[in-house]
């Protein structure tokens, strides 16, 4: 007996969009076309479920999607907005039916794509909880036992005999997940709604999804976190206009996405009567650049320089550092660096203030970085002025066939340490 699943093949789905509204110049005109409106809006409502031909009303969601999903596999699904991501789940849920292909699934299916999706808002938490397993074929006793098992990870008790309407869009998330979670699903399909939720309820919900996987459930999982992917998920599938892109193990297709959507900025200048700024500073560049004797693509294990200038318009000698704040493609901080960490202050007044500071060699690990945060400081602790984001890079892995079988180790630094093994034998 086959383990898959979920098995989606050759699944398109396609909508036709509505018209533009006919607009005249004159009073005649418009009037003409107010009386001939309601023939008009029907014959264009009869329309939209009509594709005798393919012209600029016709939009396809989904195109030609083929993927499987074993028993037990937790699936991330990541793409930028309007990639196809939403219409698929709801495919999937049996929310809508696809235009062409076909969609095979093994068990139950239960989903949470939106907030508060399948809740009554009239009923009670209580009463939606019993909806929603009946919906799933669940009796009235395989609720029960359940019961506080999903008020408890909810946090909604003091609500549970509250009508769903008065609820929070958070208190509605918490409850829709643990329902969907705790009612022994086979599918469990969770969109990018828990990011309504917060840190601690989301830390929850993740640990939760793993568990249900290890039972041997099967969870498709879409966010932007991929963080999150990453740890959850095995395998990954990027979609991109409704096409999949990528296909493949949850590492390759979180490097796929990052290389195929990052945006690499290595220098931003401005000239000094455009730059951002404020009364007293401008910035004026960030830049980085290979070490001297080197060229471009900058490969891990490679040092390299970061520069930097602001425009001080201080016209006191005041105590003036630069820092920055470096992070990784999934926004963790890998340093921070600053001239505050030096011992020598130094003061400027009005004019460029220039700072240069050199990544050592054998210290940083191939990836995607950004300077999320510029700051010229005063006093070694007052901020003059921020900059956000200014300039992006990329270090490309090593080219050597150790490198290469090894592949890319966790954690975000990778230093050249300093080992000594020895050996003393006992014969």
């Amino acid at each position: 007996m086959s383990d898959t699943v979920i098995k989606v093949q050759n699944l398109s789905k396609r909508y036709r969009l509505g018209m533009r509204e006919e607009r005249h110049d004159t009073f005649t005109g418009q009037l003409m076309a107010m009386l001939k409106a309601p023939v008009r809006n029907f014959r264009q409502l009869q329309g939209l479920s009509k594709f005798k031909g393919e012209d600029e009303s016709v939009f396809w969601a989904l195109r030609d999607i083929n993927f499987e999903v074993k028993q037990g596999e937790v699936l991330g699904i990541i793409g930028h907005n309007g990639a196809g991501k939403s219409t698929l789940l709801k495919i999937l849920s049996h929310i809508t039916e696809p235009t062409t292909g076909e969609v095979h699934l093994k068990g139950r299916v239960s989903a949470l794509l939106e907030v508060g999706t399948g809740f009554h808002p009239e009923l009670t938490g209580r009463e939606n909880i019993y909806m929603n397993g009946t919906i799933l074929g669940m009796t009235k006793k395989e609720i029960d036992r359940k019961l506080d098992e999903i008020v408890d990870f909810s946090g909604v008790e003091k609500h549970i005999d509250t009508p769903v309407k008065f609820y929070s869009s958070g208190m509605k998330v918490r409850l829709g997940f643990s329902v969907a979670a705790h009612l022994e699903p086979e599918i469990l399909i969770i969109d990018e709604v828990l990011a309504v939720g917060d840190a601690e309820f989301q830390k929850k919900c993740l640990g939760k999804m793993e568990d249900v996987a290890h039972h041997g459930r099967t969870v498709l999982f879409v966010s932007h976190n991929m963080t999150a992917v990453r740890n959850l998920c095995q395998k990954g599938l990027v979609l991109k206009h409704g096409n999949v892109l990528q296909y493949s193990s949850i590492e390759d297709t979180v490097k796929f996405y990052l290389n195929e959507y990052s945006e690499v900025q290595k220098s931003l200048t401005y000239l000094p009567e455009e730059a951002p700024g404020n009364f007293e500073a401008k910035f004026l560049r960030a830049e980085i650049k290979p070490l001297e004797g080197n060229d471009w693509p900058i490969s891990e294990g490679e040092g390299f320089t970061l520069e930097f200038e602001f425009l001080y318009l201080g016209k006191n000698e005041t105590n003036l550092d630069i820092t920055f704040h470096l992070i990784d493609e999934f926004r963790n901080v890998v340093f921070v660096g600053s001239t505050i960490f030096t011992e020598e202050q130094k003061y400027f007044s009005n004019g460029i203030i220039r700072a240069s500071c050199e990544i050592p060699s054998n210290l940083m690990h191939n990836g995607t970085f950004t300077i999320s945060r510029l700051l010229l400081v005063r006093n070694r602790g007052v901020v003059v002025y921020s900059v956000v984001n200014p300039i992006s890079f990329e270090l490309i892995p090593a080219q050597s066939e150790l490198l290469g079988w090894m592949g890319k180790k966790e954690g975000i630094v990778k230093p050249k340490l300093n080992w000594s093994i020895n050996h003393d034998s006992s014969n």
